[in-house]
């Protein structure tokens, strides 16, 4: 198993919703061990501590939720995702997914300055392809993979290097997407897989498919993990819990092929509210998926009592 540098970024970020606790989720995943499950794996852990937002003024949008304290948010994190990676492999602890505005970002300047495409493997049980103008509740969590593929309407947000090409990401896991997304999902090449396609295919394959892809381009790979795409039953600290996710099962596979796959490069780990949490379950299960992802396999897992 090839050793990393894994270069831990706490993004205790809450401004992408109403609904507050992600700003606990960095916190949570020290207390659940995640520094020890890496080195237990041999691989070498830096803890950054938390990135703060720059300073911005607090001023309420008519609509928006947090806007200037997101676009700041933004700004600090594409920073320190940026860095991180002359170092190591950066793994950012959220926070809500509106952080993957900035770490996705910071990734794509990385890439282009490394002169290989950037590929994202989006794990959520939503597409969050909205705009600022097309979002009904007006939170931005619901808004990364519009801003950093260019869709308009991110008036005061960081310039993108470029705009991220459409057929460089899959969405896997979906199940909660409205009209106005569904709509814009449509016409694009964005990869799109569901639960129900799961169900008929298995996880497998259509993940196969997208890592083959980010193979036969030499790319670099962004995994964003939502808690929402495991199934509450099993993940209940999130605010936005959708029926029929994916099974504990189904996460580590997904998390051992791309291990298997040696492609990840980064990591998103968000939406983790510890204030939703039973006895830490959801935080030690995502700390599991994480140590599946960079080698942990099923005779190495340890038995949990919650």
């Amino acid at each position: 198993m090839t050793q990393q540098n894994c270069i831990l970024i706490g993004a205790p970020m809450d401004s992408g919703k109403r609904r507050l606790g992600c700003l606990m989720g960095p916190d949570a995943y020290r207390t659940a061990g995640l520094d020890r499950a890496l080195r237990d794996l041999g691989h070498s852990v830096e803890d950054r501590g938390n990135v703060a937002p720059r300073s911005f003024a607090d001023v309420a949008h008519p609509r928006l939720h947090a806007l200037n304290e997101t676009i700041a948010w933004t700004q600090s994190l594409a920073d320190a995702t940026e860095e991180a990676f002359a170092d190591g492999l950066p793994i950012i602890m959220g926070g809500d997914h509106a952080l993957a505005l900035g770490s996705v970002l910071g990734a794509m300047r990385h890439a282009q300055a490394a002169g290989r495409p950037l590929f994202v493997l989006w794990l959520d049980a939503h597409s969050d392809f909205h705009t600022p103008d097309t979002t009904d509740s007006g939170n931005l969590h619901g808004t990364p993979l519009g801003y950093v593929t260019g869709r308009e309407g991110f008036d005061g947000f960081p310039t993108l290097p470029y705009h991220l090409p459409q057929e460089n990401i899959a969405i896997i896991g979906l199940r909660s997407v409205d009209s106005a997304e569904r709509a814009a999902l449509q016409e694009t090449a964005i990869q799109r897989v569901d639960m129900r396609e799961i169900d008929e295919t298995g996880i497998a394959t259509p993940l196969t498919a997208f890592l083959d892809r980010v193979t036969a381009a030499n790319g670099l790979l962004h995994v964003s993990l939502d808690v929402d795409f495991l199934d509450p039953s099993v993940a209940p600290a999130v605010g936005t819990t959708v029926p029929g996710g994916a099974t504990v099962r189904e996460g580590h596979l997904v998390m051992e092929m791309l291990h298997d796959s040696g492609l990840m490069t980064s990591l998103d780990l968000v939406e983790l509210n510890p204030f939703l949490d039973e006895r830490g379950r959801t935080a030690q299960l995502m700390v599991d998926l994480a140590a599946s992802a960079l080698g942990r396999r099923v005779f190495d897992r340890p038995t949990r009592a919650y």
